[in-house]
């Protein structure tokens, strides 16, 4: 079964106004794996506004503030892949 994947805007996922979404397929297998939201006007003008109120916290950070963050995503990004490939391994 197809995941339904959502907009990730100012620290929330969000089901703004999108009223398509798109199929992601494996390349490997031609299978589709999950479906994305196709984002709209409302949906970027929203990821904008909140980056840009990031924008004000980041760019007072330390180098040794930013670089901590950095690392959370790395591990966060690290600790994701691992469990996909463990998914990819099975589909096999």
């Amino acid at each position: 079964m197809a995941e339904d994947l959502q907009n990730f805007i100012g620290g929330q996922w969000t089901d703004l106004s999108f009223d398509k979404r798109s199929e992601l397929i494996n390349p490997s297998t031609g299978e589709v794996f999950a479906t994305a939201p196709v984002s709209g006007e409302t949906e970027v003008d929203a990821a904008v506004t909140s980056a840009a109120a990031a924008f004000e916290g980041w760019r007072d950070a330390t180098p040794a503030e930013r670089s901590l963050a950095l690392l959370k995503i790395a591990d966060a990004i690290e600790a994701r892949a691992k469990g996909a490939a463990a998914v990819s391994a099975c589909a096999r």
